[in-house]
């Protein structure tokens, strides 16, 4: 009897805890609404960016253009655990952190060769139909930036 109470209490809370994975706010994919965005002339633009599980992690696809206005793309896998994990395809970055603030809320941290070139927040709107990320840091030429780029859930 105990045996089976147990299994059954495991049960719930592995399925609460998928559930709470499924119904993340900031999973999905995400287009760039320009008219809301400012974006400084001559800086990288995210058009399109996917986030997914990729088995027990999250995954991260960004689609767009680098500083030059040519085609840019590059993958994140990791956890929103704080932590430093690689970026490919993208040549300003090696690696990015995440950390949850609230289920709404992450901070990020962008690094290029062990140094942080940027740092963010991404907030996804309560009624989990856009969200706004806000980044500040340095560009390729050392120049200050700061970016708030404002996405429409597809």
């Amino acid at each position: 009897m105990k045996t089976r109470t147990i299994l059954l209490t495991l049960t719930v809370l592995l399925c609460g805890a998928v559930a709470c994975f499924a119904a993340d706010l900031h999973t999905g994919t995400w287009k760039l609404n320009e008219a809301k965005s400012k974006i400084p002339a001559g800086a990288a633009k995210n058009t399109k960016v996917v986030y997914e599980m990729a088995g027990t992690k999250i995954k991260v696809t960004v689609e767009g253009t680098d500083a030059d206005g040519k085609p840019a793309h590059n993958e994140w896998v990791g956890n929103f655990d704080g932590k430093d994990y690689p970026v490919t395809g993208d040549p300003a970055t090696d690696s990015r952190a995440y950390t949850r603030v609230n289920p709404n809320t992450l901070s990020m941290t962008i690094k290029k060769g062990g140094k942080v070139s940027s740092t963010g927040k991404i907030t996804v709107a309560a009624d989990g139909k856009s969200r706004t990320v806000r980044t500040t840091g340095t560009d390729a030429k050392g120049k200050k930036v700061s970016v708030s780029a404002v996405y429409d859930k597809q």
